[in-house]
């Protein structure tokens, strides 16, 4: 996998963070890229759930209250429909990607978050491979990363590299709800480069949200077909947290490097993935192929066929309910590795654990770690960034 070079952001060192989130992300106002309104078709999509195995891939649903319900802009406000109960954790069924997913958790406009103390030098090996970390969904937080891993000592006060011959990978999903997704983007961009000269290496998986940004930015509102309606992928991307201002800096470079992300990675047997799901059988019945499958398919730049795979990817809680280790296990047999590391689903989701966007009285849960689950056979590294929740950075291998 190719990984480009980048300009990097400026780093501070405050006690305290505190960022903005812009106001248009609850907000009905779309972003467009082409003259008149938006969308054309004024169409309201259709609810239907996209067809799954209940045994298996279970359709995402939204951090919600009580109800399950959340407001949605414009034409695309919905509920749960009727004849149709809650499953676990509250998420209503029918999950489509032409629904909200995980709406960005409305805490006021500023957030404030503690910075841990810099932790020391990367304890490196007197040869081989340096150690091997994972990092989960970042979703535009970038203080909140820049803090996770100078906390780990990956990088210095400064931002740059400072863990030698260390071995890092992100799982994916670096935009969306979050303030700075180009930031965190040319953050990683440039510490590839930097990692790579000093010994070590810093790589990212695709996630469903590289997907959905990049067919943002090439399809527009061109019509897909989605399996449950008309969809488009500008829609999907606004409803799922898209920021104007990534898509405003997106620039050539950013498009092609994430266009170039591999879908999975075998590192000391771990199988990396981004998303808890047994959808990348469909591709391939190795690592490289599957890669070779998902890269050759953005190539061809067909709306529909780009579609189906972010709707794939899409797809989660494999691995969390019965059957979920033999889930997990049909991975694990057909492309290799002791056990699956997954970012997409957030823990407190896996947990059962799902607080409200309610304010004070029902606080999300702060998850400290990651997951480990599924007979043991799966790690979950989404710490809900989005939900107030923590940015995890994790060495590998991890005990249960």
């Amino acid at each position: 996998m190719t990984q480009g070079a980048g300009q990097g952001p400026e780093m501070r060192t405050p006690t305290v963070r505190d960022f903005r989130v812009p106001a248009y992300v609850h907000e009905a106002g779309p972003y467009t890229q082409s003259p008149g309104p938006y969308p054309q078709s004024g169409e309201v999509y259709d609810q239907a759930a996209e067809p799954y195995d209940q045994a298996r891939d279970q359709p995402a649903g939204p951090y919600g209250g009580a109800s399950g319900q959340y407001e949605q802009p414009g034409p695309y406000a919905q509920q749960t429909p009727p004849g149709e109960g809650a499953g676990p954790a509250g998420e209503p069924q029918g999950y489509t990607p032409t629904q909200r997913d995980l709406p960005v958790i409305n805490r006021g406009d500023t957030l404030q978050v503690p910075v841990e103390p810099e932790a020391g030098p990367v304890v490196q090996p007197a040869e081989g491979p340096g150690p091997l970390y994972v990092v989960g969904d970042v979703h535009g937080y970038l203080d909140e990363l820049v803090a996770a891993l100078r906390e780990k000592g990956l990088i210095d006060i400064d931002g740059s590299w400072a863990a030698g011959t260390s071995r890092l990978w992100f799982l994916g999903d670096f935009t969306d709800r979050g303030p700075d997704g180009i930031g965190v983007i040319d953050l990683v961009m440039r510490l590839s480069a930097e990692a790579a000269a000093a010994g070590g290496y810093c790589k990212a998986l695709m996630g469903n949200h590289e997907l959905l940004l990049l067919g943002a930015k090439r399809f527009g509102d061109t019509p897909v077909n989605s399996g449950a309606g008309t969809a488009t992928f500008q829609a999907a991307w606004l409803l799922n947290g898209g920021q104007k201002t990534d898509m405003e800096r997106l620039q050539d470079h950013h498009l092609q490097w994430m266009a170039r992300l591999d879908a999975m990675e075998m590192a000391d047997g771990h199988l990396l993935v981004h998303s808890d799901t047994t959808a990348y059988l469909d591709y391939g019945d190795s690592i490289e192929a599957v890669n070779d499958t998902v890269r050759e398919t953005l190539t061809r730049n067909d709306a529909d066929e780009c579609w189906d795979v972010f709707r794939k990817f899409t797809k989660r809680f494999a691995f969390r309910d019965d059957g979920g280790a033999q889930a997990v296990r049909s991975l694990l047999d057909m492309y290799g590795g002791s056990r699956i590391v997954h970012g997409h689903s957030p823990i407190p989701y896996l947990l059962g654990e799902v607080g409200s966007e309610e304010g004070e009285d029902s606080p999300n849960p702060v998850v400290e770690k990651p997951h480990v689950y599924a007979d043991g056979l799966a790690i979950a590294m989404d710490g809900g960034v989005t939900m107030a929740g923590k940015l995890l950075v994790q060495q590998l291998p991890l005990d249960s």
